[in-house]
């Protein structure tokens, strides 16, 4: 990773709250993102490792392998 160089990412983590299909909202202290890189036709994470929670909404938009990767979900 070089400085000034665009990367593709994923939001897991915002301070802006956001509604849930069950009308609950959730947010969280920091904003965070995972960076991902493509293999083949797929997306993956740059990364092995995540620190911190990401939400549920994440494995119900196809990013099983970030949900898989994170110590937490909520």
């Amino acid at each position: 990773m070089k400085k000034k160089d665009i990367y593709r990412a994923v939001v897991v983590r915002q301070v802006n709250p956001f509604a849930r299909k069950d009308g609950s909202y959730i947010r969280f202290d920091e904003n965070a993102v995972v960076l991902i890189e493509k293999q083949g036709k797929e997306m993956a994470p740059k990364g092995n490792r995540i620190f911190g929670p990401v939400p549920r909404e994440l494995s119900e938009r196809g990013w099983h392998s970030i949900v898989s990767l994170a110590p937490e979900v909520v």
